[in-house]
């Protein structure tokens, strides 16, 4: 992160996991890695972060895939942080690429999943 809370362009800002089974891959971390989880709410059920048992800094999420994340790939999900969400979205399908999710809004910053040429996703998202 820089001074002003804002990740560096080109840093993986966060990674989350979006399953249909939250509550239950929670666990699964849980018992496995160490990690501690933190309820989010989000309306009407919690999606998880997961912070490190010493520390109690974040070490991801775990999500449910439903809702605005229904079409969210059951996948360890990368984010990294664009300068320009509309150009990168551009040069994505430029270059072979294609949106599979959004762009849509978290909080104050702006942010989609694509997926490369490869067929790897990852999430981008901008400050």
């Amino acid at each position: 992160m820089t001074q002003d809370n804002k990740y560096e362009i080109g840093a993986i800002a966060w990674h989350d996991l979006t399953v249909a089974d939250a509550p239950a891959i929670r666990d699964f971390y849980a018992k496995v890695v160490g990690w501690k989880p933190e309820a989010v709410g989000m309306g009407d059920y919690d999606d998880f972060n997961m912070t490190k048992p010493t520390s109690g800094e974040p070490a991801g999420g775990i999500c449910h895939a439903r809702g605005s994340n229904a079409s969210v790939p059951p996948q360890w999900l990368i984010y990294i942080c664009v300068a320009d969400l509309d150009q990168s979205i551009a040069d994505c399908k430029k270059l072979g690429g294609k949106v599979i999710d959004g762009p849509r809004k978290v909080g104050e910053q702006q942010f989609c999943i694509i997926q490369d040429p490869a067929g790897a996703v990852a999430g981008l998202i901008a400050n």
